[in-house]
């Protein structure tokens, strides 16, 4: 809810309950005439003190935590107020007791029902100021988390085509126009939350032929996807971040197997390729540490991640797609 709804929803409170209160209160003292009635001399002074109350006290006493001291000095507002109807406006000549007995309600209930309202506005302000806060903060995170995916896809392509720049120079304008695609990709298309699942998964296709250029002879790719409904939106650069890992991390001359299927809106990557135990380290697992952070941020608990490293290291993805 935003400021103006909260100033509107505050005002038609406010005027609703002032004009049952009123209406309670001349139905109570029908013995009165309205135009000699002493509740409405002393409305002003009551209006008055629930204002002051909800301006000025609150706010300060709320500020400091003093809330023993606020509801002494409300107890206190109220006593005088009401023996100041009773003895000036009403003048019903009856003792201490039966005064407040009879007539304290009509102060001290405007002054209890705006102070809950204030309290639950500002619970409700206070709220919102911390869920846009963690909003603009899991933001600024995932910019964070993308800045450090995109320079690692870019280095490892570069440094691809800057070596068959050297050894195979003819296959050099494949690779840029592949690198152009992706680029487009992570530099554009992924500033969004989501993307279309189709241009995440051509995105994959083109990254994974590109491999299979720098890596011919090398290593074996074997590559499959069961995807018949691609009207799906996706978080950009998850996917990435599993099968670069198997390029990355995979001994020679391997096979790295590489699944990806759409089943029921739930979307399953899974990657397996062969590794060397001894060599893994902690700055190994940056990528999947960032990639679980992304997933939590984003998905929360609609998403599975699962690794395995038994014989060969493992990696599934399961996503629940919108």
């Amino acid at each position: 809810m935003n400021f103006f709804n909260y100033k509107i929803s505050k005002i038609l409170i406010h005027v609703l309950f002032w004009a049952l209160f009123i209406f309670v209160s001349l139905f109570y003292f029908s013995d009165y005439y309205w135009a000699e009635n002493p509740f409405l001399q002393y409305l002003s002074i009551l209006v008055s003190i629930v204002y002051v109350n909800d301006f000025v006290l609150l706010p300060f006493f709320e500020k400091k935590k003093w809330y023993a001291l606020y509801i002494l000095i409300i107890t206190i507002i109220s006593f005088l107020a009401t023996q100041l109807y009773c003895n000036v406006f009403a003048q019903c000549g009856c003792s201490v007791a039966k005064c407040l007995s009879d007539y304290v309600w009509q102060t001290i209930v405007p002054i209890i029902f705006f102070s809950f309202v204030w309290m639950l506005f500002r619970y409700l302000q206070k709220k919102d100021e911390v869920e846009a806060i963690e909003q603009k903060h899991t933001e600024m995170e995932l910019k964070f988390l993308k800045s450090q995916i995109n320079p690692h896809v870019l280095f490892n392509n570069l440094n691809t085509i800057y070596a068959y720049s050297l050894e195979k120079p003819a296959q050099v304008p494949e690779l840029i126009l592949m690198l152009s695609n992706n680029l487009k990709h992570v530099l554009y298309e992924s500033n969004a939350t989501f993307v279309p699942l189709e241009k995440e998964i051509t995105f994959i296709d083109n990254y994974i032929k590109f491999q299979e250029i720098r890596t011919e002879g090398i290593k074996t790719i074997e590559y499959s996807k069961q995807i018949q409904d691609n009207h799906y939106m996706i978080a950009p650069l998850l996917l990435i971040t599993l099968i670069e890992n198997s390029f990355k991390h995979s001994t020679m001359d391997t096979k790295i197997k590489i699944f990806i299927t759409l089943d029921n809106e739930v979307l399953t990557c899974k990657c397996v390729n062969a590794y060397d135990a001894s060599k893994e380290t902690e700055k190994e697992a940056i990528g999947l540490q960032n990639l679980q952070k992304r997933l939590e941020l984003i998905y929360k608990d609609c998403y599975e991640l699962k690794v395995t490293t038994h014989e060969e290291y493992c990696v599934t993805l399961k996503l629940q797609l919108v």
